[in-house]
């Protein structure tokens, strides 16, 4: 089974140390979640990993084969989904599909998944923010990456497309390995196979709810 294994990864801003000596694995069939507190580097990890944030240093590897942080993007092994929105927001859905899957049978699997009938005409700056972050997640989903990062997959969307979102996830996970962050704990935790949490640099392995209160990222009243 296909592993990604980030090891000995190191990040810096103006000498202030956010990780330090960061090993991270993933397995295809799994969901990984990471927590941390804003501005811990939660979402600066998946970009160092990506390579849209250069790293002090990282190694990373699929199995035995050694990907350069340089050229993560172009080697199409591993995916990843940021914050922002990365479609054009005067193209229709209809329009963008093509774009991404020239193969008719591959534009059918988007065209006939759950819901996607409801807003397919639509432009992309007219979707709701349910209906974007999951029309994202088919394309991401779909493409032929080993491996996908998901910053906040669950963030400020409606609760219908949470759970759309969560069978998708756990669907795309029977060929893929999956690493997301997300503060929507509840959301994450019911899909994920492991957690940690980023805390004073370093990366910590949280079982549930009740390792979030004791690290100190959520309240024992939450």
């Amino acid at each position: 089974m296909d592993e990604l294994n980030i090891t000995k990864l190191n990040k810096s801003f103006d000498r202030k140390v956010i990780l330090k000596d960061i090993n991270l694995n993933c397995k295809v069939g799994e969901i990984i979640g990471i927590f941390g507190r804003n501005g811990t580097g939660k979402s600066t990890l998946l970009k160092l990993i990506f390579g849209t944030i250069k790293a002090d240093s990282i190694l990373i590897k699929i199995n035995t084969e050694i990907i350069s942080q340089n050229n993560v993007i172009f080697s199409k092994k591993i995916g990843y989904l940021p914050q922002e929105t990365f479609l054009p927001k005067e193209w229709t859905v209809r329009e963008i599909i093509p774009f991404f899957f020239p193969n008719g049978d591959d534009q059918d699997k988007i065209f006939y998944s759950k819901q996607v009938s409801n807003f397919e005409k639509m432009k992309v700056g007219q979707l709701s923010l349910g209906q974007l972050r999951y029309f994202e997640l088919l394309i991401i989903g779909n493409l032929k990456h080993q491996f996908i990062m998901l910053d906040e997959p669950f963030s400020m969307i409606e609760p219908i497309y949470k759970d759309v979102i969560k069978k998708l996830l756990l669907e795309i996970k029977k060929t893929k390995g999956i690493i997301l962050t997300d503060h929507y704990y509840y959301d994450v935790l019911e899909i994920t196979d492991r957690n940690f949490i980023i805390k004073d640099t370093e990366k910590i392995e949280i079982m549930d709810k009740n390792d979030l209160i004791k690290y100190e990222y959520l309240r024992s009243d939450e």
